[in-house]
């Protein structure tokens, strides 16, 4: 048989695998792990979010809201690449995930890596965080927010996620080459601790090859979030002392990967997996126009 046919299929086993072992884990460590925080688990309460982002929420989902409206209560990192941060988390909310994400990764529960990229850090899915955590905060506030500020991306119809923490340390990760996501939109959140360097970076848009430019850095700022669209390349510079943690949401939209596969740009040929998979479904929802290029 074709080579690339059986590279093919040996791809598609160990995706499958990825979600099967995945499913096994977190059984694991539902059953046998015992919380630092508890309270990190229960459902996501207002107290746990910043004030700015208790505001930009209740102004995205009253009536009349619109984009102008919404940018006045953000902080625009990049117009033209459409890069926005805010406030998220308050800090004693960070404090309290960051023990309970260290005492997790000092246990000797099985663990997954977050993505290709990252060999450090968790998945909120197999630590049980998904439901309590990142559902809430996606359908609830990263929803209406994202389908004001980017409607062409699928904005208003995400319906799944990817959700991890990816941790920098001298003698483990330091930096993170440039890539783009496996989403249609990204929310990034820095947790803490105390560290220098590690600045995110942001050239073009994958999908639109431009010219040579000098890459956008923006600092990190614990609690609060930079909220891109998937395909704008970026990366993490080198860290320089402490460690730095930082929750990663990968917002996904079946309306648009479902017609186009954002990592191939092709049309999605499709396997069944464990829970939300990569995000597509076979159910066809109300499509939108794929994410604008610029």
């Amino acid at each position: 048989r074709w080579a690339w046919l059986v590279e093919l299929e040996q791809e598609v086993e160990r995706r499958q695998r990825l979600g099967q072992e995945s499913a096994a884990r977190k059984a694991l460590i539902a059953s046998s792990y015992h919380p630092a925080r508890p309270e990190v688990y229960n459902s996501l309460q207002d107290a746990a979010l910043a004030p700015e982002f208790l505001a930009v929420a209740q102004y995205t989902t009253s009536p009349g809201a619109d984009l102008q409206g919404l940018l006045q209560r953000l902080e625009t990192v990049s117009e033209e690449k459409r890069i926005y941060r805010v406030p998220v988390f308050t800090a004693p909310f960070c404090q309290a995930l960051l023990e309970e994400l260290d005492h997790f990764e000092q246990s000797d529960m099985p663990k997954g890596r977050p993505n290709t990229m990252n060999n450090y850090g968790v998945l909120l899915y197999e630590l049980g965080l998904d439901k309590p955590l990142v559902t809430p905060l996606r359908e609830r506030f990263l929803q209406p927010l994202m389908a004001l500020l980017y409607p062409d991306c699928g904005g208003g119809q995400l319906d799944s996620h990817r959700a991890f923490v990816v941790k920098y340390a001298p003698g483990q990760d330091r930096e993170l080459g440039c890539h783009y996501d496996n989403a249609e939109l990204t929310l990034n959140v820095a947790l803490g601790k105390a560290f220098t360097g590690g600045a995110l970076y942001f050239g073009g848009f994958f999908q639109a090859p431009a010219a040579q430019t000098e890459p956008l850095e923006v600092e990190h700022v614990v609690g609060q979030g930079v909220l891109h669209r998937g395909g704008q390349l970026h990366g993490a510079r080198p860290l320089g002392t402490g460690e730095r943690w930082n929750l990663v949401i990968w917002l996904r939209a079946s309306a648009v990967r479902n017609r186009l596969c954002p990592m191939c740009c092709r049309e999605p040929d499709l396997v069944d997996d464990e829970g939300f998979g990569d995000g597509f479904t076979r159910e066809e929802p109300a499509t939108v126009d794929v994410c604008a290029l610029t």
